[in-house]
C-alpha cells in the first residue's frame, strides 16, 4: 500500500481539509498521513475563525515522517500564510519530496479568505515545486493575473500558471455556467479536456480537497498525469452525486458511499 501526504489545514465539520484528504486517499486504497497547517471553525453555513499551526510544529511534522516513511507523494492544501509557505516549500526541498499535487486553496465556499493577500507572491514562487497544480478558476485567476469567461481564458491562464515552475496545471471549470469541462496542460505542453457531468445538489462541500487528494494517491500508484485525472475527476463526479446533507447550509460529498450503504445507512 502506498502512502500519502496531505499537508493542510483542518476542517472542524470533517468535509473539507485534511479530514476530506485522508478520507479520499482512503477511498483509493492508499494509507493517509498528515500534517496540519491551522485549524478552522467551521460547520456546513461557513468558516468562522482559522488559528495557524507554528511554524516550527510544521516543519518537524514533515520531517519526522520523511525520516521514517517511504512517502509516494505528497497533496498540499491550505497553507494560508507566506510564512507558512516558505516553510514548507523549503522543508520538502530538502526531504527531496516527490509527485507534489498543489491544490491552491485561497477563498472558501462561504467566501472566507483562507490565504492572505500578501501570501499570493509566496505561493506563486511555491508552484515550481508542483507536478501538478490544481486551481480552479477564481484561484487560476489570481494565479495568471487574468479574468477567465472561457476555455480558450483556461488554457492561456494555465499556460501562465506552468510558467511560474509546475510541470502540469489542471485547470478546473466547475465555476463556469455553460459547462464544467477541465483543462489539463501536460508538461509537454498538450492540452487535454475532461468533460464533466454538473449535479443539481448544493452539497459541495470539499469537491477541490477530495479531487486534488485522490489525484495525489494516483500518481503515487504509480499511474500517468492523465490517468490519474481521469479516475479523479470519475471518483469526484460520483462523490457529487451521492453528496448529501448533515447540517444547514453546504453538505459534504460522499467520500465512502458504498461503505455507507453497506452499513445500513439511508440516503432517502
Amino acid at each position: 500500500m502506498k502512502n500519502i501526504l496531505t499537508i493542510a489545514g483542518s476542517d472542524s465539520c470533517g468535509g473539507a481539509g485534511i479530514q476530506a484528504d485522508l478520507k479520499a486517499m482512503s477511498a483509493q486504497g492508499t494509507y493517509g498521513m498528515s500534517v496540519i497547517t491551522a485549524i478552522t471553525a467551521q460547520n456546513t453555513k461557513g468558516v468562522f475563525a482559522v488559528q495557524e499551526i507554528d511554524i516550527d510544529i510544521i516543519k518537524k511534522q514533515i520531517e519526522v515522517l520523511y525520516e521514517d516513511i517511504d512517502i509516494s507523494s505528497v497533496k498540499i492544501g491550505m497553507l494560508s500564510s507566506s510564512d507558512i509557505i516558505k516553510t514548507v516549500h523549503e522543508t520538502l526541498k530538502n526531504v527531496k519530496a516527490k509527485n507534489i499535487v498543489i491544490d491552491p486553496v485561497m477563498i472558501s465556499k462561504s467566501g472566507y479568505y483562507l490565504l492572505k493577500d500578501e501570501a499570493v507572491k509566496a505561493l506563486k514562487q511555491f508552484l515550481e515545486i508542483g507536478t501538478l497544480v490544481t486551481p480552479n478558476i477564481p484561484e487560476a485567476e489570481v494565479l495568471s493575473e487574468m479574468k477567465i469567461k472561457n476555455e480558450d481564458d483556461m488554457i492561456a491562464a494555465g499556460k501562465k500558471i506552468k510558467s511560474l515552475g509546475a510541470k502540469n496545471v489542471l485547470v478546473k471549470g466547475g465555476h463556469r455556467e455553460d459547462n464544467c469541462t477541465d483543462i489539463l496542460i501536460t508538461e509537454n505542453n498538450e492540452i487535454i479536456r475532461f468533460e464533466g457531468v454538473r449535479f443539481e445538489t448544493k452539497n459541495t462541500h470539499g469537491t477541490g480537497c477530495t479531487l486534488s487528494s485522490t489525484i495525489a494517491s494516483y500518481i503515487g500508484k504509480g499511474l500517468s498525469i492523465e490517468e490519474s485525472v481521469r479516475l479523479g475527476k470519475r471518483y469526484i463526479s460520483e462523490a457529487i452525486k451521492n453528496s448529501f446533507s448533515i447540517g444547514k447550509g453546504v453538505g459534504p460529498v460522499g467520500h465512502f458511499i458504498d461503505l455507507y450503504k453497506k452499513a445500513g445507512v439511508d440516503f432517502e
